[in-house]
């Protein structure tokens, strides 16, 4: 599902682009007259537009697409272009719902081989009282490696080639802090793909098997973060597919915190939805999506949440939605 777009002047210290508009998320309570307009004429503007980035002294040239996978915040599911009683008359509030025809595919390329980096963005994470850094580390030093029986939901969608995402070994190609400077307060997505470029460069790597993370530090506002009603999201910036991942605790149990076992349980059930839908739907929406739109993850949000145990603990995650099983699985067994 994906939320509408308003265009934006970049403001955060550390970012300008170099563009009159930018994509971000609107609120689903804030629609006004002003901004309906402003959302026809982001309507109006290319599926795909590519701008100028100036982050920490660097320059970079991202794509824009509008944002896929998103993890709408728990009892909440936004779906654009319907009325309902919310006070955005574009919007309309449902429980999550497997009804579907299924995951179909539409040609584009998958991770068949997903790594994950995590880019924890700003000084502030030089201080993190909660661990949220090592758990996200442990958290994908497991997917992927022996045992993990959720990431392997996956693999029974192919490519044009046949070829689908196996896993050999921990999915965690690596793990930075840029705490060169503070993250900024409220990053754009065009602020945000650039940092996903940022980290990219700083690994060396590129192309559609890589999926940056972008973990902004607690109290910021990645995108709109936490009033767009939204947790997380996943999107393509012509270079690596990345995650905006905020910091999810500051939003409590809307975000899944305390929900299965502790307080971080929203890093993992948000941080695995995303993983499994860059893996199957990288460059979006030319992977595997549904009728409506909804990925792997999408179709079972906050549906019925369970503790997973990978070879570097338990972790609270979401089930993935199956073509083979018609419904929500935690297991490709």
């Amino acid at each position: 599902m994906r939320p509408t777009l308003r265009a934006i002047g970049l403001t955060a210290a550390t970012a300008t682009a170099l563009v009159s508009a930018s994509l971000t998320v609107l609120p689903a309570h804030a629609a006004t007259a002003a901004q309906s307009a402003t959302q026809a004429a982001a309507a109006a503007q290319p599926a795909t537009r590519t701008v100028t980035v100036h982050l920490d002294g660097k320059t970079f040239h991202v794509q824009l697409h509008k944002p896929s996978g998103v993890v709408w915040m728990h009892g909440h599911h936004a779906k654009r272009g319907s009325t309902g009683s919310t006070a955005d008359s574009n919007y309309t509030v449902y429980p999550p719902t497997t009804s579907t025809g299924g995951l179909q595919y539409g040609g584009g390329p998958l991770e068949t081989s997903p790594t994950v980096y995590l880019d924890f963005w700003g000084s502030q994470w030089d201080s993190d009282a909660n661990g949220v850094q090592s758990y996200m580390q442990n958290l994908f030093g497991g997917l992927g490696a022996s045992g993990d029986t959720w990431s392997t939901v996956t693999s029974q969608y192919t490519d044009g080639n046949g070829a689908s995402p196996t896993f050999n070994g921990a999915v965690l190609g690596g793990s930075w802090t840029d705490d060169g400077s503070a993250a900024p307060a409220a990053p754009s997505q065009a602020d945000i793909a650039a940092e996903a470029d940022n980290a990219a460069a700083h690994f060396g790597v590129s192309g559609p098997n890589v999926d940056i993370y972008v973990m902004s530090p607690s109290g910021s506002q990645p995108d709109g973060f936490p009033n767009a009603g939204f947790c997380a999201w996943h999107n393509w910036d012509g270079n690596v597919a990345y995650t905006n991942m905020p910091y999810v605790l500051d939003a409590g149990s809307s975000c899944g915190a305390n929900s299965v076992q502790n307080q971080l349980d929203g890093f993992s059930i948000v941080g695995g939805h995303e993983y499994a839908e860059a893996a199957t739907d990288p460059e979006p929406s030319s992977g595997y999506v549904d009728s409506n739109g909804e990925e792997i993850g999408d179709l079972c949000a906050w549906d019925n949440d369970q503790t997973v145990s990978l070879a570097t603990g338990t972790f609270a995650m979401q089930p993935l939605y199956s073509n083979k099983d018609n419904g929500c699985v935690f297991s490709s067994q």
